[in-house]
C-alpha cells in the first residue's frame, strides 16, 4: 500500500498529503483533442484551484456540509477540481454526463434529488438554466486560458470570473467528517472514507506507485472514472492524464510522449473492454 494512503481518512487529506510530499511534479495533465489543448498542473497548483473553488462554494454560494452539487461537466481537469472542492467542504458531488441533458425539458431536475447547486459546462447551459431544483447555477467556460463564458445567461454565475477572488487556502469546519456522504454515482452514495478505502484497493489491485503515469479515458460519471481519473493517482503518488474528445489516432504517440505506464479507457490488445492495463 502506498504511503500516501496511510492515515488519510478523506480525499481532502489525500490531497494535503500529496501536496506536502510532492508539491511540484506534474499531478494532472489534460488533453482536449478537438482543440489541441494541453494543460499540466502540479499538486500545489491543483490544490490552489481546489481551495479557491471550495471557498467559492461555501462563502460565495452559501453551501453547507451535506449540500448537493450536481456537476454537468465533461472529462476535464476542472471537473477533478470541483470533485475535490466538494469533498473538502463536506458537500455531496453528483456527476452527470453532459450528453444526458440534451433535449430534456428545461425545468426538469437533472440531479437525483434537490435542491442543489448546479455546475455546468457552457455548451449545456441552455439545457439546464431553467432547472427548477437548482438553487444556484454556475457556468464553466472550460477555456484553455481560464477565460469567462462567451455568453453568460441571466441567473448564472460565471465560475472563471468569480473563483479568482477567493483565497487559495481552505479550512473545513468540524462538520466535515470521513463518514459524511461525498459522492453520488450510479445510484450509490459513498462517504469520504468509502472513497479513500476504494482508492486504496484500486492502488493495490493495479500495483500503482509514484513512478506511474496513468492515461485515462473514462468519464467521471462512473466510480471507475473517479477512481482512475483522480483518487487512485492521488493516493498512490502517480500522475494522471485526463482526455476529452479522445482521438484514437493520437494514442501511440501520447503513450510515448507522456511516458504512460497504465491505460484506463482506450481499448488495447486483449483489453477490449477498456479495463485498466499496464503497458509492458
Amino acid at each position: 500500500m502506498s504511503a500516501h494512503v496511510d492515515g488519510a481518512a478523506t480525499p481532502a487529506e489525500l490531497l494535503r498529503r500529496r501536496v506536502a510530499g510532492d508539491p511540484s511534479n506534474p499531478f494532472v495533465t489534460f488533453y482536449d483533442d478537438a482543440t489541441g489543448e494541453r494543460v499540466e498542473l502540479s499538486a500545489r497548483t491543483f490544490d490552489n484551484w481546489v481551495a479557491k473553488t471550495a471557498n467559492f462554494l461555501v462563502d460565495g454560494l452559501g453551501a453547507e456540509p451535506g449540500s448537493r452539487v450536481v456537476l454537468v461537466l465533461p472529462p476535464h481537469w476542472q471537473t477533478a477540481v470541483w470533485l475535490l472542492a466538494c469533498w473538502s467542504a463536506g458537500l455531496v458531488a453528483e456527476p452527470v454526463d453532459p450528453e444526458a441533458v440534451s433535449g430534456r425539458d428545461g425545468a426538469e431536475p437533472i440531479g437525483s434529488s434537490g435542491p442543489y447547486i448546479l455546475a455546468a459546462a457552457q455548451e449545456v447551459l441552455d439545457d439546464v438554466v431553467a432547472d427548477e431544483a437548482a438553487e444556484e447555477i454556475v457556468g464553466l467556460s472550460l477555456h484553455a486560458l481560464g477565460g469567462p463564458l462567451a455568453d453568460c445567461p441571466p441567473g448564472v454565475t460565471d465560475y472563471a470570473d468569480e473563483v479568482r477572488t477567493y483565497g487559495d487556502r481552505f479550512t473545513p469546519g468540524p462538520e466535515v467528517t470521513p463518514d459524511a456522504p461525498a459522492l453520488s454515482v450510479t445510484k450509490d452514495t459513498l462517504s469520504g472514507a468509502d472513497l479513500v478505502d476504494t482508492a486504496r484497493r484500486a492502488v493495490e489491485k493495479h500495483e500503482l506507485d509514484a513512478r506511474d503515469r496513468l492515461l485515462v479515458d473514462v468519464p467521471f460519471t462512473t466510480l471507475d472514472g473517479v477512481l482512475m481519473g483522480l483518487l487512485a493517482p492521488l493516493a498512490s503518488g502517480a500522475s494522471v492524464i485526463i482526455q476529452r474528445n479522445f482521438d484514437k489516432a493520437a494514442l501511440d504517440r501520447r503513450l510515448t510522449v507522456e511516458h504512460v505506464t497504465v491505460v484506463a479507457g482506450p481499448p488495447g490488445p486483449n483489453h477490449a473492454s477498456g479495463s485498466p492495463y499496464r503497458l509492458a
